[in-house]
This record gives structure tokens, C-alpha cells and sequence, in this order.
């Protein structure tokens, strides 16, 4: 049962746009239009599209990025077991899946993001499923998969309770689910408005960030919920001049100087963990 608060904030991010959450009205048409033209990092590489080199460039900038991941996720066990990552983009989280023997499975909204995945796979003599679908109506039969793989997506889609309600329809019971989302109250948030500097898609179409109350209501239908805040500041090779310059020579180093107990919440990133 929800508390009153959370049910409030819920229909608040159903219907309303509210510019205290970055909420956009949206549809699934646009949001499909827009991420056929932006595909997560792909600006990192100047190997050929579609090359092993590029595939390789897009894991290493990732995992880069987004070391956390490496402790956090464990790509390595699900051997055997059906796993579906929803908003797959070029397929590096899953591939790290697949490489740990699960049987994966791949939907994107994007057409161009479900070609990339392919020929990731393909590039790497790895096994797995593609198809362009829409998160919010997933096409798949109640309880096929034992871990549904969501990063990224819900802070970006027309209608995030619906998508998070798909995404544990199509659990197994006892499933796990992990979602990630951006955080309202972070570090980044607060720089980016700072130094006047545009956030990495801020330009979609719907665009959420949450606080850890507004997630964890959103994920309310499950048995079992815990949120992790992450991605604190590592150097960045997208920002030239003086402010990335200041950014990767001071700030980076004295943020990641704080205790982390007294930081931790305004991680960039939430992850969370959750059992159907």
C-alpha cells in the first residue's frame, strides 16, 4: 500500500508536467524518433560503425564511465537462465550478459539501436535475440524471464509506471529486476546548473529525475526493493576548454576526496535491486 505522499507523487508524474521533476509530455513517437538519432556514447569512437574496434571502444568508455556496474551487477550469474535487457541500445550490457552464458534476450525502441545490438553480437560470435519493441508493452508472456535489465530507460519513457509494471509482469516469480534512474538531488544535477552546462540528452523528449522516495514508490509492486545511489564524478573526455579542464583537474579529484558515507546520496545514478 502506498503512503498518501507516494500515491501523490505517483499521478503526479503520470499526468502532470511538472517542470520540479523534468517532465515532458511525450509520446512514444517522438521518444522512438529521438533515440533513433541519439544512441548512448556513440560519439566516443572513430572506429568504423559497426567494427569490432567500435564495439570494443563503446565497452571500454562504458565501463569507464560506469565502473560501479562491474561490482554491483553480476553479468556472470545467470548462466542457463533467460535474461531480457529492455532499451538495450547497442547491446554492451548485454553482451557482458551473454559472455556469462545466459540466454538473452534484447528490445529497443529504437530500429537503429536493435541493428547496433546485432551487430555487436555478431562482431563477437555471441548468441541472442533482437527485437524493436516499446517497453511500456512488452511482447512477451506473463513470467518468461528471470531477470529483467533496465538502465536507463525508465527516466526516458512516456510513461514510467507502466513500463515498471511490464517489466514485472514478464518476471518469473522470484525474478530479479534492475532499474536505474537519474537522481534529482545530485552532484551533477547542481553542477550542471552551475557551470551552465547541458545535461547528456536533456534535449529528449521525457526526461525524469527522481529523488530515492519517488523511485522507490514507483517500484512499489515488488516483494523486495533496494536502491543504491552511484556514478560519482570521473574524468570526462566529451568536455573541452576551460570548464572541462577545471572539472578533471579539481573538481573530480576533491569530490572524490569527500568520506564517501557523507556523499553517497547524491550519487547521479540510482540502482535498484528489486524481487518480484
Amino acid at each position: 500500500m502506498l503512503a498518501p505522499a507516494d500515491s501523490r507523487v505517483l499521478q503526479k508524474l503520470q499526468t502532470t508536467p511538472d517542470p520540479r521533476y523534468s517532465l515532458f509530455v511525450a509520446t512514444i513517437d517522438a521518444v522512438r524518433e529521438y533515440w533513433n538519432r541519439h544512441i548512448h556514447d556513440l560519439e566516443i569512437t572513430q572506429q568504423p560503425v559497426g567494427s569490432r574496434g567500435f564495439f570494443d571502444d563503446l565497452d571500454q568508455y562504458h565501463f569507464e564511465k560506469l565502473h560501479h556496474l562491474l561490482h554491483l551487477v553480476d553479468f556472470d550469474g545467470w548462466r542457463g537462465r533467460r535474461v531480457v535487457e529492455v532499451g538495450c541500445g547497442a547491446g554492451v550490457d548485454l553482451a557482458r550478459f551473454a559472455k556469462g552464458g545466459a540466454e538473452v534476450t534484447g528490445i529497443d525502441l529504437a530500429s537503429s539501436a536493435i541493428d547496433l545490438a546485432r551487430a555487436n553480437f555478431e562482431q563477437q560470435g555471441l548468441r541472442g535475440r533482437f527485437q524493436v519493441a516499446n517497453g511500456e508493452q512488452l511482447p512477451f508472456a506473463d513470467a518468461s524471464f528471470d531477470l529483467v535489465y533496465a538502465h536507463g530507460v525508465v527516466q526516458y519513457t512516456a510513461d514510467p509506471q507502466r513500463l515498471v509494471n511490464e517489466c514485472r509482469r514478464v518476471l518469473k516469480p522470484g525474478g530479479e529486476a534492475v532499474f536505474q534512474v537519474y537522481n534529482r538531488i545530485s552532484w551533477l544535477n547542481a553542477l550542471s546548473k552551475l557551470m551552465k552546462v547541458g545535461l547528456e540528452h536533456e534535449d529528449a523528449p521525457a526526461i525524469l529525475k527522481f529523488s530515492i522516495g519517488e523511485f522507490r514508490a514507483l517500484l512499489s509492486g515488488f516483494r523486495e526493493v533496494r536502491i543504491v545511489p552511484e556514478r560519482f564524478p570521473v574524468k570526462s573526455r566529451l568536455h573541452g576548454g576551460w570548464k572541462g579542464a577545471l572539472y578533471n583537474s579539481v573538481f573530480v579529484g576533491t569530490f572524490n576526496a569527500l568520506p564517501r558515507p557523507i556523499v553517497r546520496r547524491f550519487g547521479w545514478h540510482l540502482l535498484a535491486f528489486c524481487k518480484k
